[in-house]
């Protein structure tokens, strides 16, 4: 395979493997297509698609197929995988990483994967790759382009149990103030936890569903010694599927229960405004009465009619008070 020449738009980074398992090598940022090509082993390619440049370049790459420059070019937000006896091609989802923190935010991770090359293109930066490029420059032994694919899988695997466990701790403060009675609206602090954890489950069985795919497809229709890895991953991401799952279903009876007591809290509110207008009622009543503009009101012409219309009042809140005794509502 003979690569143009030219300059690499969208470069992130390149490394060049040498055969039988030498360390690897960070090449320089000019470095050029056909240079990466050179001698044997293999390399690994990193892209941005911010790039515009990207897709026309990619298209002049001898040897690459459609489907894996579909894959590579292609900012569609759901994961995807393309298995031919020659090549391995498709979406992967990971974590948006900022210059400064890391973040919850679903990104993606588009590749193609050869027995020469992997090529990895991204929108924004994102977390497992770099954690894969830092592992591979400590220890800079890798055997080939598909355990790259692999290393980035498994480090995507162990970002997720740790974001697992964030969300765990997470959970664990919002029920210990739940059931505290801490005067708190902890129904803010579990939304984002629970949209993190849907989102995590919606993937992961999607990731799952396309491994599995691969391990039941026959010997001939996927490259070599890929069906061992993919059984790997595919126990790897059942795994984590499953801690997954089981944190939903927590958040799930946390949030039923959260809203149970904001509702037994709005129900007693409502039950001790209802005795108020039921003790008020009947002197609003009474003042109505004695405050109609009409002739012969009783006690008008009495120097203690006040008294006896305010004798009149308490006596209803004491007849209101009974009758909420006798039919048990107090």
């Amino acid at each position: 395979m003979d690569f143009p020449d030219i300059s690499i738009p969208g470069f992130v980074w390149a490394y060049r493997f040498e055969p039988a398992g030498a360390r690897c090598r960070r090449e320089r940022r000019d470095v050029s297509l056909a240079e990466l090509q050179e001698g044997g082993g293999f390399f690994w390619l990193h892209l941005a698609l911010s790039d515009a440049r990207l897709p026309a370049l990619l298209e002049r790459l001898p040897g690459l197929p459609p489907e894996a420059l579909q894959a590579l070019t292609s900012r569609d937000a759901h994961a995807a995988l393309t298995v031919s006896p020659e090549y391995i091609c498709g979406t992967l989802v990971d974590f948006q990483r900022d210059f400064d923190a890391m973040t919850s935010d679903i990104g993606w991770l588009h590749f193609a994967v050869t027995e020469s090359f992997i090529i990895t293109t991204r929108l924004h930066p994102l977390r497992s790759i770099d954690r894969v490029r830092a592992a591979i420059e400590k220890n800079g032994r890798v055997r080939g382009p598909m355990d790259v694919f692999s290393a980035l899988v498994i480090e995507f695997q162990r970002t997720v149990t740790g974001m697992v466990q964030e969300i765990n701790d997470e959970l664990n403060l919002i029920e210990d103030f739940v059931y505290e009675d801490a005067r708190r609206d902890e129904t803010r602090r579990l939304a984002p936890a629970r949209r993190t954890i849907v989102k995590l489950h919606r993937h992961l069985r999607t990731e799952l569903a396309l491994l599995r795919r691969v391990t039941s497809a026959d010997d001939d229709e996927i490259p070599p010694g890929f069906e061992a890895i993919a059984r790997q991953l595919s126990d790897r991401i059942e795994t984590v599927e499953r801690d997954v799952s089981s944190l939903q279903e927590r958040a799930r009876l946390l949030h039923e229960d959260i809203d149970s007591r904001a509702t037994s809290e709005t129900n007693r509110h409502l039950y001790i405004l209802s005795l108020f207008t039921a003790f008020l009622m009947p002197p609003t009543l009474v003042t109505g009465f004695f405050g109609m503009n009409t002739g012969n009101l009783p006690f008008a012409g009495e120097n203690s009619g006040t008294l006896f219309a305010a004798l009149v009042i308490t006596i209803s809140v004491a007849l209101a008070w009974v009758m909420l005794k006798r039919f048990k509502l107090l």
